[in-house]
C-alpha cells in the first residue's frame, strides 16, 4: 500500500523537487494526499491539476481566494487554519514540511500531533520549538525525518548506532550570515 504523503511548501525548491521525485517513482510507493503553500497559487493550481490532488492549501487567504476561482476541480482551504486541516483531515501518514521560516512550526506541531511521520525540511521547527517538536514526537510514536542534506547525512549515520554511544555531533557552517566573518567577529557573535 503506498505511503499517503501531503507535501507542504510544494511551489519552493524542496516541494518542486519532490514532485519531480514523485514524478519518477514507483505508483506503489507513494500517493499524493494534497498540497500546500503560502501564496504562489498559480502555481500550486498548476501543481493540483498535474498531480490530480483534490485539496489545496494556500495560508495566504487573498491568493486562496483566487485559487479558489481559477481551481474548481478541488477543495481549496485558507489561511493557517487551512493548512492544519489540510493535515489533520487528509489521511496521510507522512508531511513533507518545505515551509519556509518559522511560519512552518505550526505544521510541524500539528503533524506530529496526530501521530503523522514528519519529512522535515524546516529547520527553524527545530530552531524555534525544538522542545516541543521532538517531545510531540516522542509522544505519539511518530518520526522526525530530516530532508537537508547535512542533517538527513546525520540520520541515516545515527540510524546505525546504538543510544548514547554518540556524545555530540558537530555541523560546521560554510555560508549564511557569518561567511566571510574573521575569528575575532564571530566572537562577538550572540544569539540575536
Amino acid at each position: 500500500m503506498p505511503r499517503r504523503l501531503l507535501i507542504l511548501g510544494s511551489t519552493g525548491s524542496i516541494g518542486v523537487q519532490a514532485l519531480d521525485v514523485l514524478a519518477h517513482a514507483e505508483a506503489d510507493r507513494f500517493a499524493l494526499a494534497g498540497l500546500g503553500a503560502e501564496r504562489s497559487w498559480e502555481r500550486l493550481v498548476a501543481q493540483a491539476r498535474e498531480t490530480g490532488v483534490q485539496r489545496i492549501a494556500l495560508t495566504d487567504t487573498a491568493a486562496a481566494a483566487q485559487a479558489g476561482e481559477a481551481w474548481t476541480d478541488g477543495e481549496v482551504l485558507s489561511g493557517a487554519d487551512g493548512l492544519v486541516k489540510l493535515i489533520t483531515e487528509s489521511e496521510c501518514d507522512l508531511v513533507l514540511n518545505a515551509i519556509v521560516g518559522s511560519a512552518g512550526l505550526v505544521p510541524s506541531v500539528a503533524t506530529l500531533g496526530e501521530g503523522i511521520d514528519l519529512a522535515l525540511a524546516n529547520k527553524e521547527s527545530l530552531v524555534v520549538g525544538g522542545e516541543l517538536v521532538m517531545a510531540l514526537a516522542q509522544a505519539t510514536g511518530a518520526q522526525v525525518i530530516p530532508v537537508d542534506s547535512e542533517h538527513s547525512a546525520l540520520h541515516q549515520l545515527l540510524s546505525g548506532e546504538q543510544p548514547g554511544t554518540v556524545d555530540r555531533l558537530i555541523l560546521t557552517a560554510s555560508g549564511g550570515p557569518f561567511r566571510g566573518a574573521t575569528a575575532a567577529e564571530l566572537e562577538e557573535v550572540t544569539v540575536q
